[in-house]
């Protein structure tokens, strides 16, 4: 899978086809792209995988960029833990909007 540079992406103009949040527990947050066919992860400079601590923290992040389908995915570890049956391997993506409150 492909590393994007958050450097690629702060403050540029940059077209992204597709925007994946996904959700974790206790405000972590990954984002995964799509750009020009080619997907995968947001690292920073570090090279690790970038975490984002709010979906608001996502939108100013990203808040140049043209997105054209954004969408937020969470997967939780703990419903088999609590008795439910396994979940599905399809996760569910709901719509995420990137467009800015203020």
């Amino acid at each position: 899978m492909h590393k994007f540079q958050f450097s690629q992406f702060h403050q540029q103009t940059s077209h992204i086809e597709y925007l994946e949040v996904q959700s974790f527990e206790v405000n972590v947050y990954l984002v995964k792209l799509t750009v020009d066919g080619i997907t995968g992860f947001v690292y920073d400079k570090k090279d690790n995988i970038m975490r984002f601590h709010s979906s608001q923290h996502i939108r100013d992040s990203f808040a140049t960029c043209v997105v054209d389908k954004a969408v937020m995915v969470h997967d939780s570890p703990y419903e088999e833990m609590i008795g439910n049956p396994p979940k599905s391997n399809e996760a569910m993506a709901m719509p995420f909007s990137m467009t800015q409150p203020y």
